[in-house]
């Protein structure tokens, strides 16, 4: 539920029985529409990309690396939520959004968190695994990610993705 188009978050405590077979976990996805610096339309599954999660710095929130191929070269998107806990779920999160094409020096980037938000639509504790969840959600962006080395942007207008989030450092 939203009051005055600030996220009203809740609490899951699911526990999901699939085994892990990747870091992505068994329906690993990611898919995007790119738009600009980097012209691109990305469909991976747990079989086409690497994914990695960890906290983030003193625990505030988790951040999210998912990386494939496109165009022959390798991106690597990169999410972090700030405000986002384990088993929450909830609308409008702000997040910050980092696009790398891996070995190149191109970088894009939201420079803070006015301009990204997350929807995270579900986190179930997974079988044998304290510290990781099942996560899936959608982020949105209404502004561009600026090049840190160049005048470029790419736009992701809208993100969906599921993976799994490791809650604790590795």
């Amino acid at each position: 539920m939203l009051t005055s188009c600030k996220a009203e978050h809740e609490s899951v405590s699911a526990v999901a029985t699939v085994p892990v077979v990747s870091a992505c976990g068994e329906s690993g996805a990611l898919r995007t529409a790119l738009f600009g610096g980097i012209e691109a339309n990305i469909q991976w599954g747990a079989s086409d990309m690497e994914c990695d999660s960890m906290p983030r710095p003193d625990g505030a929130g988790v951040r999210m690396r998912f990386a494939g191929e496109v165009s022959g070269e390798m991106l690597a998107i990169i999410i972090a939520i700030p405000g986002l806990k384990p088993d929450e779920i909830g609308l409008e999160i702000p997040s910050n959004v980092t696009a790398t094409v891996e070995g190149t020096g191109r970088f894009f980037s939201t420079p803070n968190l006015d301009s990204c938000w997350t929807e995270i639509t579900s986190q179930a504790r997974l079988a044998g695994q304290e510290d990781a969840r099942a996560i899936a959600g959608t982020l949105y962006c209404v502004a561009p990610l600026g090049e840190i080395n160049g005048d470029a942007a790419i736009t992701i207008p809208t993100l969906e993705f599921s993976t799994i989030a490791n809650w604790r450092s590795k």
